[in-house]
């Protein structure tokens, strides 16, 4: 049956007839704007007009737009070799990064994918298929409500189901599920929620389990939804406790987001397994990974052909891209403060924003700051209250991306305190007019 309903040829006028955009319905939703540049924390668009960008083009321009650092290291690398086969050969840039991934993370090997969602579907297919090749087959994946993992189909199994993957419910595979006990300035039911997740986390644990997977500290699509450290390590101790893999899911929280390097660290925990995508080229390049311990790697070496890992991308190690991690890794070497101290740069904005009569739930994690507008109805994805803002705080020259009622800062990290005053204030004067 054809549900669907056709759509005047008016609402497609205002779009590029040929492109079609992620995450949005254009039937009510406005044409996009055109970008021609970038500067620093700036968008440039074709009107010559420039936006903060407060979300770093979805998390993933980390030191800022044109960044010559990393844009240097591409045109550097390009200019000697381009692209290899990395099943048959490796290159100097791929062993420096992974070098260097290694002794940052204290994971010893490196499987390298294209995006954030292969680096999740490469660290489920590796725990599967570590117990497989241990003898001992285990099929149970525990996930946290509430969670985003990606869009292919492993990594949606382990996400939220909700609207966006509804459609392929049946193609999915099971997944036990754990309440996230999210939190928030003011939060007074916090310990009974932590305790409610831990005792449903510790039943699921009583079958033998393949791994757990969460977001380290925040869970970002899910509504930049942030836990205490101390409940990540008590999840640590009893995935630990079952003789579970823990798979770290730091798309989003790698490379500083959360005030340290990466987020395990803020929470004390080593997972066996982490995925990093999004800030890892400095947004310049596609490019995920997956770390694993070398105790994982060597159960997928020997001589049945059946132990080996078949999986792999075409541009696996990607020679641009392991350049423009590296120049990544060397600015965010060369300026720890950078993302160490942006949390107490957002804190006097976001106390003062706290006390507005449209703010409920403020939260803060190292570069992310977060609030819900307070709206009659139900709060989510669907609800009309971010885009309202949206379009608001665009008047002042900041681009935010809300998540339905959900606003939340997560600039790139050249981000200065002018510009920073700039978007809480785009904020504050949007609430006034929505």
């Amino acid at each position: 049956m054809n549900n669907s309903q056709s759509i005047p040829n008016e609402a497609y006028k205002e779009w590029n007839p040929n492109l079609w955009p992620p995450f949005t319905q254009i039937a009510s939703s406005s044409p996009p704007q055109r970008a021609i540049a970038g500067d620093g924390a700036h968008l440039i668009l074709d009107d010559g007009s420039r936006l903060i960008d407060a979300i770093s083009s979805w998390w993933v321009t980390l030191h800022g737009h044109a960044n010559q650092t990393i844009g240097n290291a591409i045109a550097s690398q390009a200019s000697q070799l381009e692209q290899v086969i990395f099943a048959d050969f490796t290159h100097p840039e791929a062993e420096r990064l992974a070098r260097r991934l290694s002794n940052k993370t204290g994971l010893e090997r490196l499987f390298f994918s294209d995006n954030g969602s292969t680096a999740v579907e490469v660290a489920l297919k590796i725990a599967c298929q570590w117990w497989h090749n241990k003898g001992e087959p285990r099929h149970q994946l525990i996930a946290f409500e509430g969670a985003y993992h990606g869009d292919t189909f492993g990594a949606m199994a382990v996400g939220e189901r909700n609207l966006f993957n509804a459609p392929f419910e049946p193609m999915l595979f099971p997944v036990n599920r754990v309440p996230w006990p999210s939190t928030w300035w003011g939060d007074e039911e916090l310990q009974m929620r932590e305790k409610v997740s831990l005792e449903r986390l510790e039943k699921l644990l009583e079958i033998p389990t393949a791994a757990v997977i969460l977001e380290p500290l925040v869970q970002g699509a899910g509504g930049m939804s942030m836990v205490r450290p101390e409940f990540i390590k008590e999840v640590e101790n009893r995935v630990r406790q079952a003789d579970a893999l823990l798979i770290a899911d730091e798309v989003l929280t790698g490379f500083g987001r959360c005030g340290s390097l990466f987020a395990f660290q803020r929470a004390g925990i080593l997972p066996d397994l982490i995925a990093l995508s999004k800030g890892l080229t400095g947004g310049f390049l596609p490019m995920g990974v997956t770390m694993a311990h070398e105790n994982i790697f060597a159960a997928f070496v020997g001589e049945n052909p059946s132990l080996t890992f078949w999986h792999g991308h075409s541009f696996t190690a990607n020679p641009l891209g392991c350049a423009a991690a590296n120049a990544s890794l060397d600015l965010l070497e060369e300026n720890p403060q950078s993302f160490e101290n942006f949390e107490s740069r957002h804190l006097p904005h976001l106390k003062r924003l706290a006390k507005h009569p449209k703010v409920k739930k403020p939260r803060l994690t190292g570069t992310i700051a977060a609030f819900d507008i307070k709206v009659e109805g139900s709060d989510g994805y669907l609800n009309l209250a971010g885009r309202q803002l949206k379009t608001q705080v665009m008047k002042s020259g900041v681009f935010l991306r809300p998540l339905g009622n959900v606003i939340y800062l997560l600039p790139p990290l050249c981000l200065n305190d002018a510009q920073l005053e700039q978007c809480y204030a785009a904020i504050r004067k949007g609430l006034e007019n929505i």
